[in-house]
């Protein structure tokens, strides 16, 4: 039993610095919510190259998640891809991947992959099928500082650790 207390000790004591590190770092204080009004939109680094896609309403579901977003939230379309587009000041809990999102709602969802596009930019990619209908979908995050991440427990540990500053963009591009 005295071969294991020093061990137990040790354990206790890295669980005591996970659950305080949040209290002390950068920007932890949670955000207001604030209106989905928001100029960020016009900075439209998210887009592929020549589409022009039109701003639609948020669904229901999307409208009450937004009520309690501590950011930005706006659906856009082309017709062929739909983009949930989240802008935030802060690190939030409130941004979690797409595939939650999915099984939430019923998807059966395959594992993610990530995915290089022709700007060599990085994507989480799955696919997504429900009743018959199939979807790709693809997630990612970024600053105006070039730092991307594909996976939002990365961006958030990044964030709150003040190692990189906001405002980030969560674009998650939807195509059947």
């Amino acid at each position: 039993m005295s071969n294991t207390r020093p061990i137990l000790v040790l354990f206790l004591a890295a669980l005591l610095c996970a659950a305080v590190l949040p209290l002390f770092a950068r920007g932890s204080e949670p955000p207001a919510p604030q209106s989905n009004a928001n100029p960020e939109w016009a900075e439209a680094r998210w887009l592929p190259a020549g589409a022009a896609p039109l701003r639609h309403p948020l669904t229901a579901l999307e409208e009450s998640f937004a009520s309690r977003f501590p950011g930005h939230i706006a659906r856009f379309s082309d017709g062929r891809h739909v983009w949930i587009v989240r802008v935030m000041d802060r690190p939030t809990r409130m941004l979690h991947p797409a595939a939650d999102c999915f099984r939430g709602l019923g998807y059966s969802v395959q594992p993610p992959r990530v995915h290089t596009d022709a700007h060599e930019r990085n994507w989480r990619c799955f696919a997504a099928e429900k009743n018959g209908r199939h979807l790709k979908v693809c997630e990612r995050i970024f600053d105006r500082q070039d730092g991307n991440w594909t996976d939002t427990s990365s961006w958030y540990w990044s964030a709150l650790l003040g190692r990189e500053s906001g405002p980030w963009w969560a674009v998650t591009q939807v195509e059947e």
